[in-house]
């Protein structure tokens, strides 16, 4: 890994863990809407990649792959963010989901079913569930979550206590996992399933449908459904106090 002048062999770096690259750029492929293409992500990913070299011999206590890892997983969301590849509408209708969520749940004492989440937004099954299946690739977390256009204090930010480290590194190392850890036991059983077959034991929606019994439609609405629920929990306790 080091020349005969001591500095890391940077190209071999590369070579060696462009392979990584593109197994991240796979991963994070299967949980993103049609319209992302893979080459792109691989392509932010191996700047990514670069910049972690670059980087790697002014860092401590780190393997290279793991810091490499975050640079390259970084590069990506970089990537997605300024592709926009939601759109605004879709994140504002989906906005409107946990808003309705938030009030059922204040008021049933329980987490709607899609039935009353529908009620409550008036629309039918039918619609609230297109609705759904548009919103696959919602994400838990958004780079606007940390930034509130008003100048106020946004409710992830509550989370985050030290600001020039990375975000979402910050967000797992602080009360925003233990918070999560809480709402996910929250949703109801069949979601709760679901994401730990999503997430844990990275099925894709296929798989899952097959496990579950139910079409990969079925599991893209129930996805985004479930992640519509834990961005109203979280929000909430924020908002409260609660941690």
């Amino acid at each position: 890994m080091y020349t005969a002048l001591g500095k890391s062999d940077k190209n071999q770096l590369l070579a060696e863990h462009a392979p990584l690259v593109k197994r991240l750029a796979h991963q994070m492929k299967a949980k993103l809407p049609p319209s992302v293409e893979v080459d792109d992500l691989i392509q932010a990913g191996m700047i990514g990649l670069l910049d972690a070299v670059s980087r790697y011999e002014e860092t401590h206590g780190a393997q290279f792959q793991t810091y490499a890892v975050q640079r390259i997983r970084g590069a990506m969301l970089d990537e997605l963010r300024s592709s926009d590849w939601l759109p605004r509408s879709m994140r504002q209708n989906m906005r409107k989901i946990e808003v309705a969520m938030n009030a059922l749940q204040q008021r049933l004492g329980r987490p709607p079913n899609e039935s009353e989440v529908a009620k409550q937004l008036n629309l039918s099954l039918a619609s609230y569930q297109e609705l759904l299946t548009e919103g696959g690739g919602h994400q838990l977390v958004y780079y606007e979550d940390f930034h509130d256009s008003d100048g106020n204090e946004h409710f992830l930010d509550r989370y985050c206590t030290d600001e020039e480290s990375d975000p979402l590194q910050t967000l797992m190392n602080s009360g925003f996992r233990a918070a999560l850890i809480e709402a996910i036991d929250t949703l109801p059983e069949r979601e709760k399933i679901l994401m730990g077959l999503y997430y844990e034991q990275e099925m894709n929606l296929k798989e899952i449908g097959a496990v579950m019994g139910v079409s990969e439609s079925r599991v893209c609405q129930l996805h985004s459904q479930a992640i519509a629920r834990l961005r109203s929990t979280l929000r909430e306790k924020a908002w409260t106090g609660v941690a």
